[in-house]
């Protein structure tokens, strides 16, 4: 694991280097790249790159005055970009949705392309069940009480929350690392609460959406239809939004596309960066991969 110091604290990630197109992967909360496991190997000629964010994963604490607000995180993963100094960068979401402000706050001058996999958008911050946790988080403990809960089987794959995120189910090894960090630290803890409570009211994340038709370069939308947090006309009303936007439904899949539907969503994603001109390292324009 890679580490690079930012201006809010540590950014550990992942970087499979080569001489590729870049992808820059981001996941959702408490999540970190292993999201991303089952996708990642099947985009051979391509370098991708996996930030594990402080959104209650990473391992090491954010500085005690960090900003890990929705805004804060977009502009801290424009600053790890910065930091890693990589252009023409595909950037590609899932779950957590605020990689998308890095165009309402200005920062998206080295993003080429979006993809945007079944995540938070418009007013849907956090989604569903989530904004219940959210608002728990408020309280002091509430995050280490959490963290205890999802020891439970009945809890960590309950429908209504975790469990819901997968058709497939999300493997206990997977979901123990995720919430391993804010099991150990409550430093940690401290940033997953920050974040969790760190979205902006409706009126303000509706005037940052309007935002996003300024993006003019590619985005594919990706859309799971048994999606239960991210509601299906979302997709099309994403697609819709970006002026060169295109939208892709996935079937027998839930949020985490990554996990139910691999294979499919990498062959989505390699022809849709194959179209606008990201061919992979060793393949010629036009040559297939």
């Amino acid at each position: 694991m890679l580490r690079v110091e930012l201006s809010s604290g540590p950014v550990d990630y992942q970087d499979t280097g080569g001489e590729g197109p870049v992808l820059v992967f981001t996941h959702g909360m408490p999540m970190s790249g292993t999201q991303w496991r089952k996708v990642v190997p099947l985009l051979g000629g391509y370098r991708c790159v996996l930030p594990t964010l402080p959104l209650g994963g990473h391992r090491s604490p954010m500085k005690p005055d960090a900003d890990l607000s929705q805004a804060g995180m977009a502009r801290l993963l424009g600053e790890f970009i910065e930091a890693l100094g990589l252009d023409d960068v595909t950037l590609v979401l899932n779950d957590w949705g605020g990689g998308q402000f890095l165009i309402s706050q200005g920062r998206a001058q080295r993003i080429a392309r979006l993809v945007l996999v079944a995540c938070e958008a418009f007013d849907n911050f956090p989604p569903g069940p989530a904004k219940a946790m959210a608002r728990v988080t408020r309280i002091p403990g509430t995050v280490w009480l959490l963290t205890r809960l999802m020891r439970l089987p009945a809890v960590r794959h309950h429908p209504g929350g975790y469990g819901g995120m997968s058709v497939r189910g999300i493997p206990d090894d997977v979901l123990d690392d995720w919430f391993a960090p804010a099991t150990r630290s409550r430093a940690i803890r401290r940033d997953f609460a920050k974040f969790a409570t760190g979205a902006p009211g409706r009126r303000t994340l509706l005037a940052w959406s309007e935002r996003l038709r300024e993006f003019d370069r590619p985005v594919l939308v990706v859309w799971a239809t048994q999606d239960r947090l991210m509601p299906r006309e979302h997709g099309r009303r994403l697609a819709e939004l970006y002026p060169q936007g295109r939208l892709v439904e996935i079937e027998d899949s839930s949020t985490l596309v990554p996990e139910d539907q691999p294979e499919r969503l990498a062959d989505v994603l390699l022809g849709f960066l194959a179209d606008t001109g990201a061919e992979p390292a060793g393949v010629e324009p036009g040559e297939p991969a």
